[in-house]
Order: structure tokens, then sequence, then C-alpha cells
């Protein structure tokens, strides 16, 4: 009966939103659904999973979960915030339009530039900064390119899931596993395994991505730029992991993006005659020369780059969390700031749950924000264009705002009750089913872990211990284990509600309209949906990956 609990508001969320039989109401708009699912899982902690442990989770437990996720999804939201802000001002201003007709110099080929800017360009962000910020850069500049939004949303999503346990410079092995008190030999044996595995994945997942926007006849005369771009981002990806858990995604992408960019202008591997690129209207706006226009994109990088990676010395001043200055705020808790503007609340409802944010580390002031003013100026754009880049942007976040508050309450709920939590009950439910065959689901609790949460990081540390407990009573290959978690966690991020709705909200795509006014490359007419679609169109390929790690996950568990 618990399990049955723990797992109905997922299966109500995803009737409610991939229903097959359609309804007046159904199927229902993500913001709708998340609510909804929310409310539910709320209701079953309350009514049951509350009385049934004898108080374990109390009532202030609960709502102090439920401030805790309304707050947390200010987090995703502002990344949303900013990402639209830096789009609208490139495209209001015109330099979107010079910065895809320069992709178009550089190749017409419509499969080197998803692969380029879809699959090299997300690696290199995901390596610095992660907190989906890959598919919030990547994805509109392919839409200005002209491909169709909700199929380059789920490719970028597909494409995304090989860098990521190396994503913000390591984060989700050095500090997601952290709680373990693992050896360093240790943590870089889990690193190594998880590229390897992610690498051996690489040669079919971008594949599965470029299946969804290009049809096959388009993509098999260009396989050999595409393994040349994979096999030159994922070889030094692998190699970097045998000595760091920090930089193999960064030092992957770079290498992708140069080798990629360089064969894509020598037509490496590439038709000498493409009559598949996708047409945009031209840009009848006074635009900007390509010096200023790249100026914002550099931007980011950099600001990227010096706060990300530690030997820069910015880093800990912008996470410092000692207090400044406290309130409180009575029975809510104690609301506080510290000098690097990393705000917080402590003790909330007197339950011990805290949230903080560091205003300057979130990908949203720093870069999104600055990058967006200063290229007022640089873009010379007047106040009307200014106006107007705001205004789209605060219109776009009703929506996404509801669904991102939906689905972090929802994750709360998911998390809260310790051993009883139904995150917990479903994950040890697994692992009871699969007893000694443990090592080919594991990837799978991993994936739960990022369909909950959206974050790998995250992922580990709910499930790494519950990984950890299963290679003790098994007998089994810790490390290896640990890097089927991370693996897992890796393509997880595919399929989490919070990640499609937030690369949604950067499209402007909403549940009730077509995926694009736009036919697919092949010719098919758009197909209705939003949310639901990116979900059905990433789905195929993280059951994919889910193959792929359990039979390469075998040589980790052996070494």
């Amino acid at each position: 009966m618990a399990l049955v609990l723990a797992a109905l508001p997922i299966v109500v969320l995803l009737v409610l939103i991939m229903s097959p039989w359609p309804r007046r109401w159904l199927p229902m708009p993500a913001h709708g659904a998340l609510l909804l699912a929310a409310l539910l899982a709320y209701g079953i902690q309350v009514v049951f999973i509350q009385a049934g442990n004898a108080g374990e989770a109390s009532s202030r437990m609960i709502h102090a979960a439920v401030i805790d996720g309304v707050l947390t999804a200010l987090t995703p939201l502002a990344i949303v915030f900013g990402a639209v802000l830096l789009f609208k001002t490139l495209e209001i201003s015109g330099a979107m339009g010079v910065l895809t007709a320069r992709l178009r110099v550089l190749s017409p080929d419509p499969v080197a530039q998803l692969v380029l800017v879809g699959w090299a360009f997300s690696f290199l962000i995901e390596g610095l900064s992660g907190f989906g910020t890959p598919a919030a850069l990547a994805a509109p500049v392919l839409v200005g390119l002209g491909f169709p939004p909700v199929r380059v949303a789920a490719m970028c999503l597909i494409m995304n899931s090989v860098p990521v346990p190396f994503g913000a410079v390591g984060t989700p092995v050095w500090f997601g596993l952290g709680e373990l008190d693992l050896s360093p030999e240790q943590l870089l044996s889990i690193g190594f395994k998880s590229a390897a595995i992610n690498a051996a994945a690489a040669l079919l997942i971008p594949l599965l991505a470029l299946r969804v926007v290009l049809p096959w006849s388009v993509i098999r005369p260009r396989l050999r730029f595409v393994y040349l771009v994979i096999l030159a981002t994922v070889t030094p990806f692998a190699i970097t992991a045998l000595w760091s858990v920090e930089f193999p995604s960064i030092i992957g992408g770079v290498a992708g993006l140069l080798i990629g960019s360089a064969a894509a202008r020598l037509g490496l591997g590439l038709p000498t005659h493409d009559a598949h690129s996708p047409e945009t209207k031209p840009n009848s706006q006074t635009q900007p020369r390509l010096c200023l226009a790249v100026l914002p994109l550099l931007g980011v990088l950099v600001i990227l780059a010096a706060t990300r990676i530690g030997q820069v010395g910015i880093k800990g001043l912008l996470t410092s969390d000692h207090p400044a200055a406290r309130a409180s705020l009575g029975a809510l808790g104690e609301a506080w700031i510290s000098p690097s503007l990393v705000i917080g609340l402590r003790d909330i409802l007197g339950t011990g749950f805290a949230w903080k944010m560091p205003l300057l580390y979130v990908p949203f002031i720093l870069p999104f924000v600055v990058v967006s003013l200063a290229a007022i100026p640089i873009l010379r754009m007047d106040r009307a264009k200014v106006a107007g880049v705001w205004r789209e942007t605060i219109d776009r976040l009703a929506r996404p705002a509801a669904a991102l508050v939906g689905a972090l309450v929802l994750v709360k709920m998911f998390m809260l009750g310790n051993d009883h939590a139904p995150a917990m009950l479903i994950g040890q439910a697994m692992a009871q089913a699969s007893g000694s065959s443990w090592a080919l689901v594991a990837p799978l609790l991993g994936a739960l872990g990022s369909f909950f949460s959206g974050s790998n990081t995250v992922s580990n540390l709910t499930f790494a211990p519950v990984q950890a407990a299963a290679a003790d009573s098994l007998s089994l290959n810790l490390t290896g284990l640990l890097a089927l978690q991370t693996v897992g966690g890796a393509m997880g991020n595919m399929v989490c509600i919070h990640n499609i709705v937030a690369v949604a909200a950067v499209l402007g795509l909403r549940d009730a309209t077509a995926l694009s006014a736009v036919p697919t490359i092949d010719g098919d007419s758009p197909d209705p949906g939003g949310v639901a679609a990116i979900l059905r169109l990433t789905a195929g390929p993280m059951a994919a990956y889910a193959l792929i790690a359990a039979a390469v996950g075998g040589l980790a568990m052996a070494v």
C-alpha cells in the first residue's frame, strides 16, 4: 500500500500531461498538472504517510517542506528569466540574426549546425555551469537557424546527458557523492568509470537526438562528420577523467567545438551540396556587426568560466554564506543575507529545514542579467527595444513559474520522511525486485532521482547511500555501482519535468500550441503538444541510454 501511495502522484502526473485519451480537459497543461500532482503528494503525506509513521513526518515538517519547495523554485525560475532576457535582447537587437547568418557561413549543413551547437557547445556549457544552462543557451540559437522549436528542445535535452556527471566543474561527483566519505582515489575511479560508460553511450545518443529533428536520409551521408565531432569530444573527456573530476566536460567541450568548427568549415564528412538546410525569414532590422553581435555570448562564456573554475579564485567569493545580517520572521524562520548576496531562510517553521540561494553564483544576475544590460549600449538598442525585451521576458514567465513551483513542491514531498520517503520506498522496491541483478537496475534509480529533482547532484545526494548499502549487502563493486548511479542521474535529465518546463519557457512554448509553426525538416506536419510532446520525444532515447549503461556497466562492476 505504501509503495502504491508513493508512486501515485507520478502516475497521475503522467496521465494528466500525456493522456492517450483526449477529453475536454485532457491532456492538461504542465503547469496545472504539476500543481495537482504536488497537491496530491501533499495530501498523501498529511493523511497517510504522517499517520502511518507515528508522526515522523509531522505536520510542521510537511508544511516546511512545501515552503522549501516554493523557495527552491526561485532558482530555476531565475535562470529561465535570465536566459529569456538574454535571448530576447539578442533577438530584438538583431544580434541573433547576425549570429545565425555567421553559422550558415561556417556551414549551411543542418547536421553540422545541430552537432556544433546542440552537442559540442552544450558540452562546454554543461562543464562550466550546469543548472540546465546548456539547453537554455543552445536551443534558441538553433531555433533562430530555422529548426522546429519543440524538436530542438527535445534534441538539446537528449544531447545534454553525456557531459552531466562532470557538469558545473564536476559537482555531481565531488559534491554529490561527498557524503559517503570516499577517498580521492575512489572518486577518480567513479569519475573515470562514469566517463567510460557515457563515452560508450555517446556512440548512439547524439544520433538519436539528431533523428528527433532530421530524417535518417539526411543524417546518414554525414555520419563521418558526426562521429568525428563525437570522438573529438568524448576522447579527451574520458582521458581527462583519469586525473580529474572537475574538468572532463570542459576540456571535451572545448576540443569538440574547435575540431568540429574546423571540420565544418573544411566540409570534412559533409556533402558538397546541401538542399536540406532550413530557411529563415530575412531580418529587416538594422543588424549589428558580427564582432558586436558575438560579444554577449563571449561575455557569458568568460563569466561562467571565471566564476565556476575554483582556481580562478572568484567562486568562493560568490558562494560565501556567512551571514552579515539576520532578521527574524517569527514562526516562519530566520532570514539572512551574506556579503556575497547569498540569501536564505533558516529553521523554517522551527523544523530545521533551511533554504539558500547564491544570487551571484546561480546563472541569473551573473552572467545573464549583467550581460543583457551591458549589451544595450553595445548593440545600440533604443528605449522601445529595451522595453520590449523586458515586457516579453516577464510575460513569458507566468506559466513556467506555476509549473516550477508545482515541480519543486512535488520533489520535496517525494524526499520527505527519511527512510519512509516516497522516493526511498520506490528505490527500495526496485532493489528488492532486482536482487542480485541490482547492477542492471542501478542506473534507473539514478534516473529516478534526476526525474524528481532535475539534478544529477541531488540524485547522487539522495540515492548514493542506497547504492552504497546495496553494494555492501550484495558484495558488489562500490565504485562501479556509484558510477552507474551517476550515469543514471545524467540520463534522467532528459526526462526531468522541470528541465523540460525550463527550456520550453525559454523558447516560449505552450502546451496548447503546436510543436512549431514550421514543418519538420522531412516535411511532416508539426505534432501537437508542448511539455508532453518533449517528454515523448526524450523517453525513447533515455531508455536506450539505460540499456547501454546496463550493458557497459558490467565492465565497471568488474574493475
